[in-house]
């Protein structure tokens, strides 16, 4: 017996049948059974699924006589299936690799639960993806199971058949089988959830539902949609055969009218010349269903009046918002002109010669390089006012308390930045910030480059999508000063940023804490045993895929197969992280122990010093870690994609900190071999060091404060050969 059954009618979708069934079939965990159910398709659907059929045997194909539609399809399906839990899925759908390895283990941690909801990305035809925005329901929903009654914020997660998973007794114990129609999932579903006795939630995507441009019945304008009210008429009589489930129909009533309301509000579904008898339709079953002394408001409340009135108070709204509209672009039109003139006011004072503006990571807290010249500042000249710009309040409300700052764009911010003698940034000021003469603009840059940067973008167009190159070298322009850890970056720079700024080999500030070691307390607070193999995986963006993100790695299987006395430690790339890429497996795996997600630690040098071992693709972060000199791997297996994309100053396979691995094979034997700390792996660690840890000498943030910011002669590695650059050297020793 499977432990899944996966029910998949087909009709018209042969463009997308393939995608659906390899994202299936490719699943690590194999211990399934597909039901592929032709509906009387009149494209290629057949033949295709008998294809499948005939080259893997968990593939059976049903050929339907008649077209019977999506419900009627699924319930054909049904009695063939023989796993222990049915899985409805879309043949225009696809499955996320490790999905059903992520949903049977979350079975097993729950015992085996009535039915398992789990999270889902919407994948445009465009090519956005964008994850489910009630994600959060699952996220909270606890470790345990529960009922709807016990946590019924589930009831507002989209009610649909395929984001989740029912044991297949329980569905042929209440007899549940899905009705004709068009939108067929509602008298499921709610059924279902209502009747189970333990629910449990998996906070993972599991499942793409693509976002068709045309071909979607419910993106598609016609009367069809009037199905909907027979729907809730079959939940409403569902509930009235069950005395038990009675205190749910003030819940269903207004759900049913918010329902059919949005789909009276979308401008493609209805034709105009049917919208007034639908929303009578609507009125009428509202009036019908309505509960007693069940008090009606809310947006419900408009189906207590007639048409006209709701079309009348439609109207109003737009012109509401519109006038909203007007009013929002007049109030910030004649704020950008205050500022602009409090900006102006200041400009005419001199400049504060002991002010010192900060900003890293385009204004996202006290980080990276900036953060250690200003604590460095702090300590070495505390007459100096360090200020930061951070970019909102939330933001703000996250600095430690003794920190200054300043939200960008705000009085305050126009006040500081038309005063200030220093900036020091490892991004970009906005565009709007006019540098005054004898202001000092130091920039620190972001690591070692691996990757294309600057100018070196315009070759490569899809790397540089939405990123315009010559408003950034004119803003690459204000820069005096521009912070190198090796030759290497020297180079690059002056090559990316073609502009006028003074090369200074400072060292990389954030490294000092590498070089000269510190305290951490990242393995304590993350529960880490003594002992134990801190393994580092920090991948990076990829500009081959739309969103940056790629699962390269299978996380719980390499967790798995680095065995007992490892933990395996996660940091994706901070572009990655408010994205779905955490919600492919990340933090699911986090929340059961699996792995520890370091991706919100704000400091990234307590996450390198607690690791004993980094493992990476293309990420800066290697030139960062070789600092601490321990192993490092270079996961390299989508190298040719990576390099033709983006663009790479070396080729990491040739100049590795370490050993590379090509596959997730031979990723793998490095660990189980111990070959990640043999000696070859020291020697190709020492001569990378050698290259580009060349000016990491521990007293890079105290070198930028005394010869940048105070003027004093600091001694090397501060020395300077000549380039492009015409500004003076502050950094020459004397």
């Amino acid at each position: 017996m499977p432990r899944f059954s996966l029910i998949v009618p087909c009709f018209k979708v042969q463009g997308f049948l393939r995608e659906c069934l390899d994202s299936v079939l490719g699943q690590s965990f194999g211990d399934f059974e597909l039901i592929a159910v032709d509906d009387r398709s009149p494209d290629g659907c057949g033949a295709i699924l008998d294809e499948y059929a005939e080259r893997d045997p968990r593939v059976k194909v049903l050929h339907l006589p008649e077209n019977v539609g999506l419900g009627r399809a699924r319930n054909a399906g049904m009695p063939e299936a023989t796993g222990d839990y049915l899985f409805f899925l879309d043949s225009d759908d696809t499955l996320t690799p490790g999905a059903l390895r992520a949903v049977a283990d979350r079975l097993a941690e729950t015992d085996d639960p009535d039915v398992l909801v789990f999270d889902y990305a919407r994948t445009y035809w465009w090519g956005g993806t964008r994850r489910n925005v009630l994600a959060e329901v699952l996220g909270e929903a606890g470790a345990g199971t529960f009922t709807v009654a016990e946590y019924p914020r589930i009831l507002d997660l989209l009610m649909v058949v395929w984001n989740k998973v029912y044991r297949r007794e329980f569905v042929a114990e209440h007899g549940f089988a899905f009705p004709p129609g068009y939108y067929e999932d509602t008298p499921w579903t709610f059924p279902v959830l209502l009747s189970a006795r333990r629910i449990a939630a998996l906070d993972r995507i599991c499942l793409n539902y693509r976002q068709r441009r045309q071909g979607n019945i419910l993106s598609t304008t016609s009367r069809k949609h009037f199905d909907i009210h027979d729907q809730y008429e079959r939940v409403f009589a569902f509930v009235a055969e069950r005395p038990e489930l009675a205190h749910w129909r003030p819940y269903l009533h207004r759900k049913m009218g918010e329902h059919c309301l949005d789909i009276l509000a979308k401008p493609d579904r209805l034709p105009p010349a049917d919208r007034a008898e639908f929303f009578r339709r609507t009125a009428e079953m509202f009036r019908r269903h309505r509960p007693e002394g069940t008090p009606v408001d809310g947006e419900t409340a408009v189906l207590t009046g007639s048409w006209t009135a709701y079309r009348l108070r439609r109207q109003a709204a737009r012109a509401g918002r519109e006038a909203a509209r007007r009013a929002d672009r007049t109030r910030r039109a004649a704020a950008a002109r205050a500022r602009t003139g409090w900006a102006g006011l200041h400009a005419h004072r001199p400049l504060d010669e002991n002010l010192v503006v900060y900003s890293a990571s385009s204004h996202r807290g006290v980080l990276g390089d900036p953060a250690a010249v200003y604590a460095a500042a702090r300590e070495v000249a505390p007459w100096l006012r360090g200020v930061w710009v951070v970019r909102d309040a939330e933001t703000a409300a996250r600095l430690p308390s003794d920190v200054e700052h300043v939200v960008v764009g705000s009085r305050r911010y126009l006040e500081v930045t038309a005063r200030a003698k220093f900036f020091v940034n490892d991004v970009n000021w906005p565009g709007a910030l006019a540098k005054r003469p004898g202001s000092v603009h130091i920039h620190t840059h972001q690591g070692t480059p691996l990757k294309y940067l600057g100018a070196d973008l315009l070759d490569k167009p899809g790397a540089r999508l939405g990123f315009d190159v010559p408003q950034m070298l004119r803003r690459a322009d204000r820069w005096d000063y521009s912070l190198v850890a090796n030759r290497h970056s020297e180079l690059v720079w002056e090559r990316a940023y073609p502009c006028h700024f003074t090369s200074v080999r400072t060292g990389s500030p954030r490294n000092d804490v590498l070089v000269n070691g510190g305290a951490c307390d990242f393995r304590e607070r993350h529960g880490i045993p003594d002992g134990h193999t801190v393994v580092l995986y920090a991948p990076t963006r990829r500009d081959y895929r739309r969103g940056g993100h790629v699962d390269r790695i299978d996380l719980a299987r390499f967790a798995a197969d680095l065995g007992e006395g490892h933990t395996l430690v996660v940091r994706l790339h901070p572009s990655l992280a408010n994205g779905p890429a955490r919600g492919m497996g990340l933090a699911e795996l986090a929340r059961r122990g699996i792995v520890v997600d370091a991706t919100d630690e704000p400091r990234a040098a307590d996450v390198l010093l607690a690791a004993d071992v980094l493992v990476s693709d293309y990420s800066s972060v290697m030139f960062d870690y070789a600092n601490l000199d321990r192993p490092i791997v270079v996961h390299a297996d989508d190298w040719p994609a990576f390099s033709a994309s983006r663009g790479a100053y070396l080729d990491i396979r040739a100049e590795a900190p370490g050993h590379v691995a090509h596959s997730y094979r031979e990723l793998a034997w490095l660990f189980a071999s111990g070959g990640w700390r043999d000696e070859e792996s020291a020697r190709l660690r020492a001569d990378f060091r050698e290259r580009y840890c060349e000016f990491d000498d521990g007293r890079a943030a105290e070198r930028v404060v005394r010869g940048l910011l105070l003027g004093e002669p600091m001694p090397w590695p501060a020395v300077r050969i000549p380039g492009q650059a015409s500004a003076p050297d502050a950094l020459t020793s004397a």
